[in-house]
């Protein structure tokens, strides 16, 4: 499970540069967030993880307060969320989150990159349960110590990683505030190094050859898609 995630995150981590795009990304995240669970943070658990990921991306504090601002208004744009499920080359399974105000020109965006990388836009429920929808903590800190932590406040843990000195924890996305509470009450304040709500596939699917160009085209493409928060898939290569 380790392995598939992490290779998710290098994928991502390839539009990093293209900062304009990742602030956009966060600012409808935090302003959806906060216009559905309250602006203030100490409230809204959610809207407190979402700008602590964003500060450690580095997205300037302007941007989080201008979305953050937008919701307290009430007014702006009504963005809904959109799953896109396919099939990338050698079998590869892929889900596509966005948020969109126009899901017509969306879909139309999405499938033209599995269109034109000669890869398959599939039905809802075609690859879903071919994903765990994961909970995942990363800090430093030891395994079994973490571990016993979280069973002794009955979280239901899924998987634990531990590899140098950092620990990695999946648990079911319904068990995320439970488990975040867990460690905090533990070991007090936490410099999580991930805290996020994923999609993480069950299995590894290897791609070699030209399939691997392919999927990074799709990757790339999809990316580029201004509605697209996510990309999520099991390849390994």
């Amino acid at each position: 499970m380790g392995r598939a995630y992490q290779n998710r995150k290098q994928s991502m981590a390839k539009t990093a540069d293209a900062k304009a795009k990742v602030y956009s990304r966060y600012g409808r995240e935090i302003y959806v967030v906060a216009k559905s669970g309250g602006t203030d943070p100490n409230g809204n658990l959610a809207l407190r993880s979402m700008i602590e990921r964003a500060k450690k991306d580095q997205v300037p504090a302007h941007v989080i307060e201008k979305a953050i601002e937008k919701a307290k208004g009430g007014v702006g744009e009504d963005y809904t969320t959109a799953r896109y499920e396919g099939f990338g080359p050698g079998g590869v399974v892929v889900l596509v989150d966005c948020l969109t105000d126009n899901p017509n020109r969306t879909i139309g965006d999405v499938r033209n990159c599995f269109t034109k990388t000669k890869t398959k836009l599939g039905t809802p429920g075609t690859v879903m349960h071919q994903f765990d929808h994961s909970a995942i903590f990363s800090f430093s800190g030891e395994e079994d110590a973490t571990l016993e932590a979280l069973l002794m406040d009955d979280v239901d843990v899924t998987d634990i990683e531990s590899e140098d000195g950092k620990v990695t924890i999946f648990v079911p996305n319904t068990e995320s505030n439970k488990a975040r509470q867990a460690l905090i009450n533990a070991f007090g304040e936490i410099d999580f190094e991930v805290d996020e709500i994923q999609f993480v596939p069950k299995t590894a699917t290897p791609i070699s050859g030209d399939d691997v160009a392919t999927m990074e085209k799709l990757l790339d493409m999809l990316n580029d898609v201004e509605d697209v928060q996510s990309v999520y898939h099991d390849a390994v290569y």
